[in-house]
């Protein structure tokens, strides 16, 4: 996973700094968005992984499927991952992409997954408590997830705040073990 990073974040990083070039980070994150589902369509997926097209017909398969929802830069990214044989890598690509738009937009994306029902009034309550504590907006999303029993964890960029009682529960037996 580590590796995959490694290998991604330069090309994340050249388009971050295209997109911010020319003020375009939407337009980018959408056709990131697009070419990351078109590398893990599993069909494409196999196409990518096997050796039955060159690396220009690879990519002008990959263009040809995307077709005019990505522009001429897009399709010259395309170009280059397949040239280096880098196309399954679109997805951390995105991924990274976002990250850094989200850090230069101030935003960063948190998630709660909670046993239950999130009210409207806890959502805005955890946005408006991580944006004190982080500094940025929060753009929060809630998953339910009934396996934790009771309570909620909160992921926002690398810091978790795990108040579930499967968490509880978890932490417990590991000290009494």
């Amino acid at each position: 996973m580590a590796e995959l990073i490694t290998i991604a974040r330069p090309y994340a990083e050249a388009v971050f700094k295209r997109a911010a070039e020319t003020s375009c980070f939407p337009a980018w994150s959408e056709a990131l968005q697009l070419m990351a589902a078109i590398a893990t369509d599993e069909s494409m997926a196999n196409v990518i992984a096997g050796a039955q097209f060159s690396k220009a017909e690879l990519a002008d398969l990959f263009n040809e499927v995307a077709g005019d929802k990505i522009d001429q830069e897009a399709k010259n990214l395309v170009k280059l991952l397949a040239e280096n044989g880098r196309l399954a890598l679109l997805p951390e690509i995105a991924e990274q992409y976002e990250v850094q738009r989200a850090e230069a937009e101030g935003s960063i994306e948190a998630e709660i997954v909670s046993a239950f029902a999130v009210s409207d009034a806890q959502r805005s309550k955890v946005a408006e408590s991580l944006k004190q504590r982080l500094g940025r907006d929060i753009k929060l999303s809630v998953t339910i997830d009934e396996s934790l029993v009771g309570g909620a964890i909160i992921r926002a960029g690398d810091m978790v705040i795990d108040g579930s009682v499967r968490g509880k529960l978890e932490k417990l037996a590991s000290t009494v073990n």
